[in-house]
């Protein structure tokens, strides 16, 4: 069986072609800058062979007509015919508490994506196209959508619930549902099979941190607790998100800067976080080169996101009773080796220590932890493609 991967942007398409006999990626790419001047598709098959093709790709069904062409090129391609792709598997970022899994598209399921919507307006929409292009393009092909908010379906009420008027909860569904669902619930899973254990016996804190960052509390094998909301601007410091204030300061700011809500919602989403404080940059690169030359800002935003990490997997050591692993994962999580040792300084009494020597290392899935730390530490890239061509594969066989 041969599986495609979609994960529809704005103005982008990412995909990989997996072959699910063997689990390997036949091909992936990416078409960016979708309606917008400079348009490209790249595309690499398994054997690093690249090509890049620049046109104009006024929208996203030109855009999936040139992944098919790229996928059954006579000299480029890795399949001979589009017939070859049995499933496609979608990435959607909300599905809010209407899905707790992976589901076949069906009319229905495409109205609730567009439900969901007004919570995450930047995805949901460019989602549900892919969906629809797709079915458009290949409709010999069963498909998938896989939400970045089932994971976490299985947080406690009192842990997902917020201490507002019951009745807004009622009305407008007003709860924290957390986001990056697929990578916690793999690198998860991935953190028990290097251990050697059912992922149902351990309590894992996995740390998903990249330009969007959350972490979450996994106890016996589900999302017990995680740090982003309603939306994804709850919680860490990220790149331009602000994560957790004082709800005060909305009205407050708002008041005293003249700002409307939509310019109030773009200053905590798009200007705050590692860039508003640095003033520099969203990119934790820049910011510790920044602190390294000696940029106080930049080392304040560097401290501010190490210490808010910190401060969560405390707190879910504390909600889960204790922790058995704990793992990096994402561009930030994987990369950065100076991050992740401060990160876990001064958690020995926690039973989390480090070996800086192990953790010498970006993008590898390695145990970084010290022989005598109670807690196993790893890094694991994740692989959200993987999840959602999983679970794709067996929706489609059942």
């Amino acid at each position: 069986m041969k599986i495609l991967v979609i994960n529809s942007g704005s103005s982008s398409i990412k995909y990989q072609l997996i072959n699910m006999e063997d689990e390997s990626v036949l091909a992936k790419g990416l078409v960016e800058r979708i309606g917008i001047e400079g348009s490209r598709l790249e595309q690499e098959d398994s054997y690093g062979n690249e090509f890049e093709i620049v046109q104009d790709i006024p929208d996203h069904e030109v855009g999936m007509e040139l992944v098919v062409n790229s996928l059954t090129d006579g000299d480029k391609g890795v399949i001979s015919s589009v017939d070859e792709i049995e499933a496609v598997g979608h990435r959607v970022v909300q599905g809010g508490d209407s899905f707790d899994k992976s589901v076949v598209v069906t009319d229905e399921v495409k109205k609730e994506i567009d439900r969901w919507a007004s919570l995450a307006p930047l995805h949901n929409p460019a989602n549900l196209m892919g969906v629809e292009v797709c079915e458009k393009l290949m409709p010999h092909a069963t498909q998938v959508v896989t939400f970045d908010s089932a994971f976490h379906q299985s947080m406690p009420e009192e842990v997902y619930m917020y201490a507002l008027p019951y009745e807004l909860y009622e009305k407008h569904s007003i709860r924290r549902y957390g986001a990056h669902g697929t990578s916690h619930k793999f690198v998860a899973n991935q953190v028990a099979k290097e251990i050697g254990k059912d992922v149902e016996d351990l309590k894992i804190i996995t740390c998903h941190l990249g330009n969007g960052a959350s972490v979450t509390a996994v106890k016996n094998g589900k999302s017990y607790d995680t740090s982003m909301g309603l939306t994804p601007l709850e919680g860490l410091v990220m790149g331009t998100r602000c994560g957790d204030i004082d709800p005060a300061i909305v009205p407050f700011v708002m008041d005293k800067e003249d700002l409307s809500p939509q310019e109030m919602d773009h200053l905590m989403n798009k200007e705050s976080g590692l860039l508003g404080v640095s003033g520099i940059s969203s990119d934790m690169r820049d910011i510790v080169e920044g602190a390294e030359n000696g940029n106080d800002k930049a080392k304040l935003a560097y401290n501010m996101f190490v210490y808010r990490v910190k401060k969560y997997i405390g707190s879910y050591v504390a909600a889960m009773n204790g922790v058995d692993a704990m793992v990096f994962t994402a561009g930030i999580g994987e990369n950065a080796i100076g991050l992740r040792e401060d990160i876990c300084a001064d958690l020995d009494y926690l039973g989390i220590k480090l070996d800086a020597e192990k953790n010498n290392v970006r993008g590898k899935a390695i145990e970084i932890s010290t022989d005598d730390s109670k807690v196993k530490i790893f890094i694991i890239p994740t692989n959200e493609e993987l999840v959602i061509a999983r679970d794709t594969k067996e929706l489609v066989a059942n």
